[in-house]
């Protein structure tokens, strides 16, 4: 934990490891985490090795797309030690997240937007640090011992750890899986400076089943346990700045923040259960909220409407870009194309460049009339009006 408290002027309270390690989960716990486990931070010479190989395989595809940091720091990912020497048990906590319904469902209302589990209530990292504070806290308060905290901010591969620690197993679709919550759980994790007695690592379930791999819309799994995340609708939607690929865009349908196919396909879900944490109860407005509304939005109003979710992370122009395709997917003239027609005149090249896309896709001998006589600045929204009009609606 980085900058601990001045160490308490009472002794430490006397604990064997066994004894430390029931009261760490105890803790956990009653901090409101539905599950906690304990893995060594030291890995075998064997295992360091595979992680490396299966590292530089990844990022010598390319498939990491623009995540630049997973490069920057990716020695520091393949090992728990390289982030703090000192480490000798990593404390990996999770959340169960699980909705209530498939979330695939949303998927069938076109004119309203699809937003991934995860980022309908509040912001999970704000969560989970919070509570893992509160639980370093009560470790070095009552015993003293050195500790970091990481929320998968850092450079940390918390889903090889959880396995490691038993909570589940990393599935085909690169996920973690767990046969208590299904595909539903958010990880953190403390690294320790005292060695604990770990669980049995998890092994794999996954058997024959390719539920996840053939539900992805782009398939984006070049094969199992491997995920191009330049195909993957989560990354387009999320992680990636720019304009989204053409050959993407109707396959994105209204997912405007995220995907969760996959992790819905998986038939470890039949065990999954509806999360108890009030924090992650959706929002009234990120449950299947109006296209044509959220095209309306400025910048206050998108900062005041999604102040303390994951949605806010990506900013007014990244979600409005996917909005924007979203319409151009949505099959209802009616509503969409009042909404497209103000974002076209956005002042966000960003926007206006999804918009051309969205009309040529609702409204194609209008979009062919408006190229020829709209004067855009941007070059590569002028792009969009050209291939607009060249590339026949796919309908």
């Amino acid at each position: 934990m980085a900058g601990l408290p001045p160490r308490p002027k009472r002794p430490p309270k006397p604990a064997t490891p066994r004894e430390l390690r029931d009261a760490i989960a105890a803790k956990a716990l009653e901090l409101g985490f539905d599950a906690v486990a304990f893995a060594p931070a030291q890995l075998s010479p064997e295992a360091r090795k595979l992680r490396r190989e299966r590292m530089e395989a990844f990022l010598a595809r390319g498939f990491q797309g623009d995540m630049g940091w997973l490069v920057d720091r990716a020695e520091q990912r393949i090992d728990p030690s390289t982030l703090w020497p000192e480490a000798r048990t990593v404390v990996s906590v999770a959340l169960n997240y699980g909705p209530a319904s498939d979330p695939r469902f949303a998927l069938e209302a076109r004119e309203r937007g699809a937003v991934s589990v995860y980022a309908q209530g509040r912001d999970y990292h704000d969560v989970m640090k919070s509570r893992l504070k509160q639980l370093g806290r009560f470790i070095w308060d009552t015993y003293h011992h050195s500790l970091k905290v990481f929320v998968d901010t850092a450079p940390l591969m918390e889903k090889l750890a959880a396995q490691q620690a038993g909570h589940g197993w990393q599935g085909k679709h690169t996920n973690l899986v767990s046969r208590r919550f299904g595909s539903w759980l958010f990880l953190g994790e403390l690294l320790l400076s005292i060695e604990l007695p770990p669980d049995e690592p998890e092994t794999d379930h996954c058997g024959q089943c390719r539920a996840c791999l053939d539900s992805c819309p782009t398939n984006a799994f070049p094969a199992p346990y491997q995920l191009d995340a330049r195909r993957c609708i989560s990354y387009l939607t999320i992680e990636h700045a720019g304009p989204i690929d053409r050959e993407f865009r109707t396959a994105l349908g209204n997912r405007i923040y995220g995907c969760d196919d996959c992790l819905a396909a998986c038939p470890w879900n039949k065990f999954a259960r509806q999360s108890r944490e009030a924090a992650f109860t959706p929002r009234a407005e990120l449950q299947a909220p109006l296209l044509a509304e959220l095209a309306t939005l400025d910048d206050a109003t998108f900062r005041t409407r999604f102040s303390g979710t994951a949605v806010k992370r990506i900013g007014r122009d990244r979600f409005l870009r996917n909005v924007a395709y979203a319409l151009g997917n949505s099959a209802a003239p009616a509503t969409a194309l009042p909404a497209i027609e103000r974002l076209l005149t956005d002042t966000s090249p960003l926007v206006r460049g999804a918009a051309v896309w969205a009309l040529s896709q609702l409204s194609p001998d209008e979009a062919a009339r408006r190229a020829r006589t709209t004067e855009e600045p941007d070059a590569d929204v002028r792009t969009e009006w050209t291939a607009g009009v060249q590339t026949p609606r796919p309908r």
